[in-house]
């Protein structure tokens, strides 16, 4: 499972909140926490500064209270608590699974149980938002398509303003409602 993961294993970038202009970067990899930033100033004192780089193994980010209090300052608490779990060991291995692989995994699902899948993270909505999620499912769970809809998805290329009924694949427009 480990030889899913890929460096860096999360990072974030972003400006510090208002009126500071300072540029941070964070990066979590498999054996060190990089935070990096650089102070963006019109003042003559900042003119000459150079961007700093702290590196830190997981376990000198775990005590390192000054850099964490950074990071949720910076980026949130929810940003710091996830770099803490990943620098605990705690990883997410369904999240680095390749999308064939999920999309044959989401189609054991119940399509009330994707609707909820979806609303975990980016890379699932954008997965069970995806043309070749709804185009298996609809092949999986409707084992008769009407006509009607057949011809639509071979002529109109998705176009809306000709989309079928919903009465096209009854399956579908109750799992909806």
């Amino acid at each position: 499972m480990a030889s899913l993961l890929k460096d860096p294993l999360f990072e974030i970038s972003g400006n510090a909140p208002a009126p500071n202009k300072t540029y941070y970067y964070l990066a979590v990899t498999k054996s060190e926490v990089i935070w990096r930033w650089w102070t963006i100033s019109l003042r003559a004192v900042y003119r000459n500064a150079r961007p700093g780089e702290v590196k830190e193994s997981h376990e000198e980010m775990l005590k390192d209270t000054s850099l964490q209090g950074e990071i949720r300052t910076v980026f949130g608490r929810d940003v710091l608590d996830y770099a803490k779990c990943l620098c605990q060991g705690q990883f997410n291995y369904l999240e680095h699974l390749p999308d064939a692989l999920l999309l044959h995994i989401l189609g054991f699902l119940e399509l009330e149980e994707v609707g909820q899948l979806l609303h975990t993270s980016r890379r699932f909505w954008k997965l069970c938002q995806s043309e070749k999620f709804w185009e298996s499912a609809v092949r999986q769970r409707c084992s008769t398509l009407s006509e009607e809809v057949v011809l639509w998805h071979t002529t109109s290329a998705g176009d809306v303003s000709s989309s079928p009924t919903k009465s096209s694949c009854s399956c579908l427009s109750t799992a909806i409602e």
